[in-house]
């Protein structure tokens, strides 16, 4: 079995993903399997997801922080006009 770099893979996949020429002529064209071919574009697609849902996490746990912090900054400014009001 003969192995591809993985750049030789990203570019294989990029050609077919472009929709410009079938996945088969692609894979003829680059002298690969056209089953390697579908499996590298399954990889990607799979990696793609994850990646986004991956930074899709790290954002959601950022908005947190920040709701968080902006609560309690909330929550401090209320019972300042609390005690304040009280004095008038």
């Amino acid at each position: 079995m003969k192995k591809y770099s993985e750049e030789f893979k990203k570019e294989a996949v990029r050609m077919a993903l472009e929709g410009m020429m079938s996945y088969s002529r692609v894979a003829r064209d680059l002298g690969v399997n056209i089953n390697s071919l579908s499996h590298w574009i399954k990889t990607a697609k799979v990696t793609s997801v994850n990646n986004v849902s991956e930074t899709l996490e790290q954002e959601n746990r950022r908005l947190r922080r920040e709701l968080a912090i902006i609560t309690e900054e909330r929550d401090i400014v209320k019972k300042a006009l609390g005690i304040f009001s009280k004095g008038l």
